[in-house]
């Protein structure tokens, strides 16, 4: 009988034993948590944003097509939202003011390198190209940089906005406005040629007597501008992006655009 209650007893310890050594060995949740490495988040610098939590493609760049547009690896063609580059594969259109320039830094940025996508609402164009925010892992900062900012905050590229895709919009007309203030990149190499645009459309349009022009804004507002009125003649019109010249405010009106209130 004493027998029989020491082995109880001896299994019984074993037991606790067991059990013990087996919660010893499961880790701290806490402290495993602490163990992951972190995602670096937003910082001041204006390049950069905190979109670790939409950074869900990563995928590599196998060419650049120009400033604002490139090749990923599935085949896929990329058109970057929010901005605009200047021209140099348009088949209608020549190559244009700080056209070289920008698709030179977009290659020295992302060609050959694995880059996140973001999308916002639209999933590609009327091209069949994929419209996405593009970041790029900066290993100097350790930071996820925009390029799609950094292009128009260097002076690259303009804002240029086709709603709904509109998320960072703001950002991006702040960053232009820097770069113009600043005289950054194009806003430096090509004040001229653009003036010379502005006067050229001018003359080539009124003589058709189509003087009237329909301008979107960078946050999708259609406003016309008559001869005369503050912005007038600082209004490019760029009918690739929906922009019209009209013959009257009536036909401007039946367009949805407004007339300009300074």
């Amino acid at each position: 009988m004493k027998l029989k209650k020491i082995s109880l007893f001896t299994f019984a310890l074993f037991v606790i034993a067991s059990i013990f050594l087996y919660k010893s060995k499961i880790p701290n949740t806490e402290e495993l948590s602490q163990s992951q490495p972190k995602v670096q988040g937003a910082t001041t610098d204006q390049n950069l944003l905190d979109v670790s939590q939409n950074l869900k493609d990563k995928i590599s760049v196998t060419r650049v097509i120009d400033g604002d547009t490139i090749e990923i690896s599935t085949g896929q063609k990329v058109r970057y939202i929010g901005i605009d580059t200047p021209e140099t594969v348009h088949p209608d259109k020549p190559v244009q003011c700080f056209g070289k320039e920008a698709s030179l830094k977009n290659k020295e940025l992302v060609e050959g390198k694995v880059i996140y996508l973001e999308k916002d609402v639209s999933e590609t164009d009327k091209y069949g190209r994929l419209l996405r925010y593009v970041y790029l892992d900066d290993e100097k900062s350790n930071q996820t940089i925009s390029v799609n900012n950094y292009l128009v905050s260097q002076g690259y590229a303009h804002s240029s906005s086709y709603p709904p895709d509109i998320k960072y919009q703001k950002q991006f007309q702040e960053s232009e406005a820097d770069a113009r203030d600043n005289n950054r990149g194009l806003w430096s190499s090509c004040s001229k040629v653009i003036s010379s645009q502005l006067n050229a459309a001018d003359q080539s349009d009124n003589s058709a007597g189509c003087y009237i022009k329909g301008n979107i804004s960078s946050s999708g507002k259609k406003i016309y501008h008559l001869p005369g009125q503050k912005y007038y003649q600082k209004t490019i019109i760029d009918e690739t992006r929906g922009e019209k010249w009209f013959c009257s405010e009536d036909e401007a009106r039946q367009a949805g655009f407004r007339k300009s209130n300074i």
